[in-house]
């Protein structure tokens, strides 16, 4: 039985879209890893942190309201004195914030992560044929990323199955227009893996992410970088709480 050319096109495009749609899922999953595994570092660093920052800046806050009232009239005090002030609430707000906020997973499991790809494949938006299922994609990929971070994997299985067979994978076309449709495809595909490299560059430079990494080095070095941290803050604090005393007695 002889196999026409357009036939062996089509089956190329077919194996290279496969290839693809391994690759963005992967892509996919990857950033989406690395922001909850972001999230969790964030999690255990202002556990570990984030009421000493807050506490020291509420320090200079008062140290700085002290020098204020020995200097009335010096605008550059009362500058210092609003400038710490709005850190101190600021810090105080995300110290408060993280401590409300339920805990990450505690870990993400290998079965978690081939279900996010399988339902990465199965309901991305770029699989859409129209504007209509593009938005019904896009609200069903959210809950699975919001399942993912919650590590909630029944979740993900329950939205794989509410979602049914892909509507794409129809049985019976004819050779042109699956080729049409696998030329698109593939260029959907190329579009967004250019479009995950972009954004794990970005989050990449992110603050938090630079420290995560700096701190996850330190400790795969064998070091204490957060035990330190925690040492120098208390010190910190020690120290301004002792001023502060001196300034008020000043004041009395």
């Amino acid at each position: 039985m002889s196999i026409f050319p357009e036939d062996q096109e089509l089956q190329r495009l077919e194996d290279e879209q496969a290839r693809l749609e391994d690759q963005v899922a992967l892509a996919e999953l990857t950033l989406e890893t690395e922001k909850t595994e972001t999230e969790q570092f964030r999690h255990r660093y202002y556990k570990a942190v984030g009421r000493l920052f807050a506490e020291l800046d509420d320090l200079d806050a008062q140290l700085a309201y002290e020098n204020m009232l020995s200097n009335p009239g010096n605008p550059d005090a009362q500058m210092q004195a609003q400038t710490t002030q709005s850190r101190a609430e600021k810090s105080a707000e995300e110290a408060g914030g993280i401590n409300a906020r339920p805990a990450p997973p505690p870990d993400i499991t290998a079965e978690l992560k081939q279900s996010y790809r399988k339902a990465t494949k199965l309901m991305h938006p770029d699989r859409a044929t129209n504007e209509a299922e593009r938005l019904r994609r896009t609200e069903l990929m959210a809950q699975v990323n919001r399942a993912y971070e919650r590590g909630d994997l029944k979740a993900i299985e329950r939205l794989m199955h509410e979602f049914g067979q892909d509507p794409e994978a129809i049985a019976g076309e004819d050779t042109a227009s699956r080729l049409v449709k696998t030329i698109r495809r593939i260029a959907q595909l190329r579009r967004r893996l250019v479009e995950l490299k972009h954004e794990q560059q970005i989050y990449r430079k992110s603050d938090v992410y630079q420290l995560r990494k700096t701190i996850e080095t330190a400790e795969a070095m064998g070091g204490t970088p957060l035990g330190d941290l925690v040492r120098q803050l208390t010190q910190a604090i020690t120290e301004r709480k002792i001023r502060l005393e001196i300034a008020r007695q000043k004041s009395a």
